[in-house]
């Protein structure tokens, strides 16, 4: 390095102070803290949404709004929490764990680092902005389709929807940009030794999220844009009247938004092993079985998609083709769960709260898994598509799996990034709060459904009302138990106990042979990959 590059490097190593950084931040930690805090406030705010959706049900009749707004609420709660809370808080960990890692010193491609969070913003914005400008009178609301955005109502929506489909291409391009970052990253920049197969697996989960963002993302985007010229340019791709097809719309979305469940789940079920093998103090079970159990899953997903849209008038071949498919995913999740759990086998286990989160996720997960194998048979789902059974077998999916693995790799990471330990106290209460309430609110669904309670209605027959006052009580137990977690992690980034370099015990890799917090650059010389 000439003295010109060092000087250069030093200068960088000092950043801007005040807003210019978190702008300007080309730093992999600065930029995945932003994801995270930005899917922190996205994660409050889609509750808020759906707590109102449930003070509505709360008993018969209609309570507090109409049901173009409870429409409203639900889509745009779904897309918040898919788009605007989850993925970003996976991107997040990934921008802050895998050069850690991996021994790398940054992300591959540092500013298209930076725009990639940067678009989330905007997009946040369109999206939230039509509920503002309909309180002073312009427009109707927001989206009011769901957030499946099927035609012909999408085509025949306000201008909510297209705020929704601006919205869906910025964040499309910000998940096809870092996923782009992250497989040049985890493809090139490993440490010296490290190969494919010792990849930490919590990365492998990533990589295959990352082709996965790659392969789907523009085929939502072409749909979307199909929607678009459809409601303002005189095409009729999906207006049957025109000689379009609107199926060939629900086909388009769930070949994106069948893999979009696994790009939510595929990075914690990479960190899962992680925090199973740290708090039962042995080494990872099955690595190599569940690298192939990954690469299964991620070919299957893309090739199951019509088992949404089973009631459709699908063939009887097409059908059997997309129950037998679907069903068969759950051979290599199968292999997933058998190696967690004999990670855990005779191991000297203690329960803190990432132990506890990534134990409630496997349980909780389950449920939503053996539930899916239910909808998955195409004669079963003729009674269950479009009943709260579905509700509730996705939330036990994407709640229990999702969030709650979220909220594990947050409480075994967070001392890392900070330096601090958290309250445990609070921390367990945060648990067990939000396991009883979570059961509590989606439980009974399952049970609603059964009995032929219709999703998206914001009335109901008397018959369904014991079921949804529980349901409502529970969600609200459950928002609140939320902000313990809010409480514990401003307490643990404000101080407290230092948490050392090592703070777990048995926790393995990398990133725990460096300071907490970790340094801004973090490696100075190039590490050996185990």
């Amino acid at each position: 390095m000439t003295t010109g590059e060092l000087a250069l490097h030093q200068a960088h190593a000092v950043p801007p102070r005040g807003w210019l950084r978190w702008l300007t931040t080309t730093n992999h930690k600065d930029i995945g803290t932003m994801y995270l805090v930005f899917s922190l406030a996205m994660f409050f705010v889609g509750g808020l949404m759906i707590l109102l959706v449930r003070a509505e049900l709360f008993r018969p009749g209609l309570q507090l709004m109409e049901p173009e707004l409870f429409n409203q609420l639900i889509g745009v709660h779904a897309l918040v929490m898919i788009f605007m809370a989850l993925m970003p808080a996976a991107t997040g960990f990934a921008n802050w764990m895998i050069p850690l890692m991996i021994g790398a010193p940054d992300m591959a491609l540092p500013r298209l680092n930076n725009w990639s969070f940067w678009l989330l913003p905007p997009a946040a914005t369109l999206l939230l902005m039509p509920f503002v400008l309909a309180l002073f009178g312009v427009g109707t609301g927001a989206v009011g389709t769901g957030w499946t955005l099927y035609a012909p109502l999408s085509v025949q929506d306000g201008m909510g929807m297209d705020f929704a489909i601006f919205a869906i291409h910025l964040l499309g391009i910000s998940s096809v940009m870092g996923s782009i970052n992250i497989i040049v990253t985890i493809l090139n920049l490993r440490a010296p030794g490290m190969t494919l197969m010792k990849l930490p697996l919590f990365a492998w989960g990533w990589l295959l999220t990352a082709f996965m963002l790659v392969a789907v993302i523009p085929v939502l985007a072409g749909a979307v844009t199909m929607l678009l010229t459809d409601r303002h340019f005189g095409t009729h791709f999906f207006n049957a009247g025109g000689g379009g097809d609107p199926i060939l719309f629900q086909h388009l979305f769930w070949f994106f938004g069948h893999p979009e469940v696994y790009i939510v789940l595929f990075p914690v079920w990479g960190f899962t092993p992680h925090i199973l093998s740290a708090f039962a103090r042995k080494p990872v079970y099955g690595y190599r079985a569940q690298v192939y159990a990954f690469w299964v899953i991620g070919v299957l997903s893309v090739i199951v998609w019509g088992h949404h849209i089973m009631t459709s008038g699908l063939s009887t071949a097409g059908l059997l083709y997309f129950m037998y498919s679907t069903m068969a995913i759950s051979l290599p999740l199968s292999v997933l769960f058998f190696c967690w759990i004999a990670t855990l086998w005779r191991g000297a286990m203690t329960f803190e709260a990432p132990m506890l989160f990534a134990l409630g996720m496997i349980v909780l997960f389950g449920v939503g898994g053996l539930t899916g194998l239910v909808l998955a048979d195409a004669a079963a789902d003729a009674q269950y598509h479009h009943s709260y059974f579905v509700v509730a077998h996705f939330h036990y999916t994407l709640f229990a799996g999702g969030i709650m693995g979220i909220m594990a790799g947050a409480y075994f990471w967070l001392p890392k990034m900070t330096g601090h330990l958290y309250s445990e106290k609070l921390a367990q209460w945060h648990f067990w709060l939000t396991a009883v309430a979570f059961n509590l609110t989606f439980l009974p669904q399952f049970f609603l459904g059964l009995a032929g309670m219709p999703r998206r209605i914001p009335d109901y027959a008397l018959q369904f009302a014991d079921f949804n006052w529980v349901s409502s009580v529970g969600a609200f137990f459950l928002g609140a138990a939320q902000l313990l977690f809010l409480v514990n992690v401003v307490k643990c980034i404000r101080g407290g106990p230092p948490a050392g370099d090592k703070p777990w015990e048995g926790a393995q890799g990398l990133e725990w042979t460096l300071p907490s917090p970790p340094p801004r650059h973090t490696f100075q010389t190039r590490p050996v990959g185990e």
